[in-house]
């Protein structure tokens, strides 16, 4: 069976420009990206990524480690295809010119993070190893022979017989393609405040919720425990901070998660992000502390050398004493579903990186291994969509069926996000779901000329749908209303929208 001819990839970060690069070895590709190809959460990315690489740790030390933090909801496959495909995902980064930080005997410089039991976390750059990736990639992709189309929108996707044959743009231009991937990224910026870009909008989710096919686990977002956050905005204070000894200090300068988990500040994000809004709640504050201002000052300098400027250009020094930092909105484990390679179940319709739900990250993503994901499950998309793979078979389960309107609208972005922050934020109750549901009835009458918040706005009602409907507290996913895991609740959440 010959390959496709012409391949669309909606979306400028790893997974994005790693598939665009691997599909342009045997069919023409364009690239679509709503804004500058650098304004991705790929370059924001400060830790690193993970893979097993050395002696003393093993693909399936890592897939134990990925599970035990994913709170039950890890699909095992997703988690072992993860794992054991991280050293050819690493090689091939380094094939691509991606520099990675080396210790003075030329071996690779691992750091610890959340819920690794070891170091495997290779970094660049210090800090700054989305930057170096996104780097290498623009710089390969330019080399390539791909058409990029930057400033573009994709407003809905081209569905002809059940098929995805292409995609409409906010131009009213239709771009007709063999196989369509979405790579378009999180949904961070449904929030108020995220460490995410402003263009991070759930775009991915929406469009392929029109189209037909089945999402899982809208309503685990990910709320990273410490950014500096002020004036709506949010600067991301890297875990590896605490992976090199930053402690966490309440409202009165007391050490607090010691008492709450073994692995004190290294636990699962869930686990310290929960813990310190507690604390919070507890003092009637808007941050608690990360101190790391025990460490030399030099040595903090080289090693964190993104972070360093940023609190500093914010205010803060973080070699002079704490800092404040509060959990903002930062990754969305939930998405659009797919198999292991990349297969949605809308034939000709694959997705890859955050926008999409492998299952590998449950209700919890360890730190570093999105990345990891995107790289991974990229390469394995482009490899199904050579073969002309069928679509995913329906996943096992419920799969809860919705009728919404497709294309209502916030009236704006600000009212969206004020909204989701308030009531969808890292604790829910009933009351507060219920407020926004009704909120998304009232603007179902509402159309916007811009498509991305009519996306938007379909994506944020689906994670409140879904949060409203899962009566427990797991992972990333806090009710205030149910503060306890329910094994009935150990499955994910399966949802598609009605055909009208």
């Amino acid at each position: 069976m010959r390959a496709p001819k012409h391949v669309l990839v909606i979306g400028s970060g790893l997974a994005g420009i790693n598939a665009a690069l691997l599909a342009s070895d045997f069919a023409d590709v364009t690239l679509i990206s709503k804004s500058s190809l650098e304004q991705t959460n790929t370059q924001r990315a400060q830790g690193g990524i993970a893979a097993a690489i050395t002696l003393l740790d093993d693909p399936e030390i890592h897939a134990a480690d990925t599970i035990r933090a994913g709170a039950g909801l890890c699909d095992p496959l997703a988690v072992a295809t993860l794992t054991s495909e991280a050293r050819a995902a690493i090689d091939r980064l380094v094939g691509l010119g991606v520099q990675f930080d080396q210790r003075t005997d030329g071996h690779p410089a691992l750091a610890t993070e959340g819920a690794h039991s070891i170091p495997r976390v290779l970094h660049a750059g210090g800090d700054q190893t989305g930057l170096h990736i996104q780097s290498a990639l623009i710089q390969r992709l330019e080399e390539a022979r791909v058409n990029v189309r930057t400033g573009l929108t994709v407003a809905d996707l081209a569905i002809d017989a059940g098929r995805c044959v292409g995609a409409v743009t906010d131009k009213h231009e239709t771009l007709l393609a063999d196989a369509v991937l979405l790579a378009t990224g999180g949904a961070g910026a449904l929030y108020r405040t995220t460490t995410n870009p402003a263009n991070a909008t759930a775009d991915g989710l929406g469009l392929a919720a029109r189209a037909g096919a089945v999402l899982r686990d809208p309503e685990f977002v990910q709320f990273h425990p410490t950014a500096l956050v002020g004036d709506d905005s949010a600067f991301l204070i890297s875990e590896a901070l605490r992976g090199e000894g930053a402690v966490l200090l309440d409202a009165n300068r007391n050490r607090f998660m010691p008492a709450v988990h073994p692995d004190a500040e290294l636990a699962p994000r869930s686990v310290v992000a929960r813990a310190i809004t507690e604390s919070m709640r507890a003092h009637d504050s808007d941050h608690v502390w990360l101190d790391i201002s025990h460490l030399d000052a030099d040595y903090l300098q080289q090693r964190f050398p993104g972070v360093y400027r940023g609190a500093l250009e914010r205010g803060h020094d973080i070699t002079g004493g704490p800092i404040p930092v509060a959990p903002a909105a930062h990754y969305h484990m939930g998405g659009v579903y797919t198999d292991v390679d990349g297969r949605t179940t809308v034939r000709g319709l694959y997705a890859a990186g955050e926008c999409a739900s492998t299952g590998a990250h449950g209700a919890n993503r360890v730190a570093s291994n999105s990345l990891l994901e995107a790289a991974v499950f990229s390469a394995r998309a482009v490899n199904a969509i050579r073969n002309h793979s069928a679509p995913a078979d329906q996943p096992t389960g419920v799969v809860r069926s919705l009728r919404l309107h497709p294309h209502c609208s916030a009236p704006t972005f600000k009212s969206l996000r004020a909204a989701m922050n308030q009531h969808v934020g890292i604790t829910r109750d009933a009351h507060g779901l219920k407020s926004v549901l009704s909120q998304f009835d009232e603007w179902s009458g509402t159309s916007s000329s811009d498509p991305s918040l009519a996306l938007a706005t379909l994506s944020a009602r689906l994670i409140t749908e879904a949060a409203l409907q899962r009566t427990e507290s797991r992972g990333s996913h806090i009710r205030l209303d149910y503060p306890d895991v329910d094994p009935a609740w150990q499955r994910s959440s399966l949802w598609q929208l009605a055909r009208e």
